[in-house]
């Protein structure tokens, strides 16, 4: 079987979190975010798995409209594979922060999560999307086919909303949930754009990157594009921000099950009368 390509370089991911400063407001959106959707499941999770990029970051416990529980945290990103070694089937949630997004085998990935729930377990997990940062990358396009007269890699491609659903159903998941939140985040420039992807970690992780520095001129024919594009009247510029959250079961008799076709005891005519025939 031919492996994935390989898009996304996990140990300069592993390089530039190591080298991370200031506060991560996308974690802190995720998190709040997370809260709420545990607070909605009348459920009890006492052998509860979270994973994300920074195990400081991670909560130690987690609560549901029924009761609180103590969360296993585990750092996303190694030098050597997307997911460390983990017991199969021990877990009655699992919970992906912002990790999806960056794995070269997503289907694989997602099997491998649904290897390691109980049964009846539920994997929740959150990743960019692929409206994310839309702005940035067409402005580095722009630069590119303006400096150079071709096209670099810069800005890593994102999960589309559209596709989610099926990756849940082709890993075996039963119950598939796909949403997504739109957040628009003002800078004073490109620049300040910029500067705080590489403090957040975010810096250019693909394996086809472009080898050699960007250049002054570069840059800046990104910013004066991104600026006639995507500023504001007040000279702020607009950067997208997409998050989707995915959800599944591990498959068990006890979840609700389709009806099976022509099972109905009650004719569609019976219950709309006239409007059936119109």
């Amino acid at each position: 079987m031919a492996l994935p390509p390989k898009i996304f370089d996990p140990a300069l991911i592993a390089r530039h979190l190591a080298r991370r400063s200031g506060d991560d407001f996308v974690m802190d959106l995720v998190l709040s975010d997370l809260e709420e959707r545990l607070l909605a499941l009348i459920r009890d999770f006492p052998r509860a798995l979270i994973i994300g990029p920074d195990v400081s970051r991670l909560p130690a416990s987690g609560r549901t409209a029924k009761a609180e529980f103590p969360f296993t945290r585990l750092a996303a990103f190694t030098p050597d594979s997307d997911l460390p070694p983990l017991p199969k089937g021990e877990f009655d949630l699992i919970v992906s922060l912002l990790h999806l997004q960056a794995v070269n085998d997503v289907p694989g990935y997602l099997a491998q999560l649904r290897a390691r729930l109980a049964p009846d377990g539920l994997l929740m997990a959150a990743a960019l999307g692929g409206n994310t940062l839309t702005e940035l990358r067409e402005a580095f396009l722009s630069a590119d086919a303006e400096i150079s007269g071709g096209a670099s890699a810069r800005v890593a491609p994102f999960i589309q909303v559209r596709d989610a659903g099926a990756l849940l159903q082709r890993a075996g998941l039963a119950l598939p949930v796909a949403d997504v939140e739109t957040h628009i985040v003002r800078y004073s420039s490109p620049f300040a754009l910029m500067a705080e992807l590489k403090s957040l970690g975010a810096a250019n992780p693909l394996v086809d990157r472009s080898r050699c520095a960007a250049t002054r001129a570069l840059l800046s024919a990104a910013a004066e594009a991104y600026a006639r594009k995507d500023a504001d009247p007040d000279g702020r510029v607009r950067a997208t921000l997409e998050l989707i959250w995915l959800s599944g079961w591990l498959p068990h008799e006890s979840q609700q099950q389709p009806l099976k076709p022509g099972s109905a005891t009650v004719s569609m005519t019976k219950v709309l009368g006239n409007k059936a025939k119109s």
